[in-house]
């Protein structure tokens, strides 16, 4: 019965992403590229220059950090998805699913930044200093059907629990130290109720621990990886480029693929990795005190290009580079196998390292799963959520880790093709005129929200 239905899904969640969702997100990418004047890549040296700025602000009162914001976004996209879930990608599409891992990435600059940006404009005060925002508040006005954005609302609580990472961390740490799956599981979702109890404040000064010594770590380790093998990395550049409009031959145990398998491939794993337009960002991002969207909307840019052009485009490197791509393993071990050849001890290193990682990507999908339950229902909301949680979790532990990606992946197609046609709508609304010069608009300190209220009004 669970192979009949995951099989349907399966197909539903191919026609969704090859015949819906890849050409919407390449339609809006390049719409909005065009609209803004390419302006991801004609701003980047400012962009990254606000990025560093961000560092040396200070912070008083209540409400949440411009930076502690971005790691808490960063961190849900940063995790098992750009360690696993490409490797799949490659695994089903061949190396050319890199290629449009990079061409989603550069269309996906400008969607999220336009997804953060509303998000920061339609906000909503919270009462207590700070703000909600995403999706269900800017789709309102972009939908006059006020049951989607209700609807986005309640995709976004099944999104934001990660039942395909919490899988391949469970799965992970079982196997490697042969412990009951069951008592990880358990153990694992306590530490995320009791860790996303304290908000984004608190998993944001946690992700700027994890995120840079995870990056440094990991890049430090890739390139050492690269530098043994630096006489086949043309020839595994010219087999990204050559497969990504020709598909594959079938190698090992694995199928060839056509162009569109290849290109369906890339672009729904970039979009998962960096959560590109399903909302979540916007809903982390519009609790900063940053007043103007244009700003932290820039920091999506940076997350974008952090999360897949340098950690996926390192993984699927990796995986190439050692050839253990074409070879009867599972797609969560294949990091690790390619490590193995020059590393001691990564049966031990790597299921401690996906935890430290996916557990900053769970903890804060789930922070936004309770805000969008909260928006729901204010009273039984955060209630629910928990049992949600805990049930779908321990449900999937049970199952293969891509009949978890499958559910996952689904649920992000219909947020992305809902999300984008709200955009779409409001087009006109977002702002893509930067400042020349970020110093002489940069401030110094960020008071709290109602701070500044109060100061205007005097």
């Amino acid at each position: 019965m669970n192979i009949g239905l995951f099989s349907l899904l399966g197909s539903l969640d191919n026609f969704l992403w090859g015949y819906a969702a890849l050409p919407a997100i390449l339609f809006m990418g390049i719409y909005l590229t065009c609209k803004s004047r390419c302006l991801q890549i004609r701003r980047f040296p400012q962009i990254i220059k606000y990025f560093f700025q961000t560092l040396t602000i200070e912070h008083h009162g209540h409400g949440v950090h411009p930076l502690k914001a971005f790691f808490v976004s960063i961190g849900g996209c940063m995790g098992v998805g750009n360690v696993v879930a490409v490797c799949t990608a490659i695994q089903v599409g061949g190396p050319g699913a890199l290629l449009w891992i990079w061409i989603t990435a550069l269309v996906g600059m400008i969607l999220k930044y336009s997804e953060v940006y509303l998000g920061m404009r339609y906000r909503a005060p919270d009462g207590k200093g700070g703000y909600r925002g995403g999706p269900m508040y800017y789709l309102k006005k972009a939908y006059k059907q006020a049951w989607i954005p209700k609807l986005v609302c309640f995709l976004l609580c099944i999104y934001g629990v990660e039942i395909y990472q919490f899988c391949v961390v469970t799965e992970n740490i079982s196997t490697n130290f042969e412990i009951n799956k069951y008592s990880v599981a358990l153990l694992l979702i306590s530490l995320i109720i009791i860790t996303s109890r304290k908000g984004v404040n608190h998993i944001g000064s946690i992700a700027a621990i994890f995120i840079p010594a995870f990056i440094v770590c990991y890049l430090g380790m890739s390139a050492y990886v690269f530098i043994q093998n630096i006489n086949l990395l043309p020839a595994v550049l010219k087999s990204i480029v050559e497969s990504a409009f020709t598909g594959h031959a079938a190698l090992g145990a694995f199928v060839g693929s056509g162009i569109l398998l290849t290109a369906s491939q890339g672009i729904r794993r970039s979009c998962y990795a960096g959560d590109i337009a399903v909302g979540y960002a916007s809903v982390i991002h519009s609790e900063t005190v940053e007043a103007q969207p244009e700003k932290q909307a820039k920091l999506a840019i940076v997350e974008i290009f952090l999360d897949s052009f340098i950690i996926c485009t390192t993984s699927v490197m990796l995986v190439l580079t050692t050839d253990v791509w074409n070879k009867p393993i599972e797609a969560s071990m294949l990091v690790q196998e390619a490590l193995s050849g020059y590393f001691p001890a990564m049966d031990i290193f790597m299921p401690l390292f996906l935890l430290l990682l996916g557990f900053t990507t769970i903890v804060s999908y789930f922070c936004s799963g309770i805000k969008c339950a909260e928006f729901m229902s204010p009273v039984y909301g955060r209630k629910v959520f928990y049992v949600y949680a805990c049930c779908s979790s321990l449900l999937f532990v049970s199952l293969q880790t891509n009949e978890a990606l499958t559910v996952i992946s689904i649920t992000a197609a219909l947020l992305l093709m809902l999300n984008l046609y709200g955009i779409f709508r409001l087009r006109h609304e977002i702002d893509f005129l930067l400042p020349s010069t970020e110093t002489s608009e940069m401030a110094s300190t960020i008071t709290t929200p109602c701070l500044q209220v109060e100061h205007e009004t005097t």
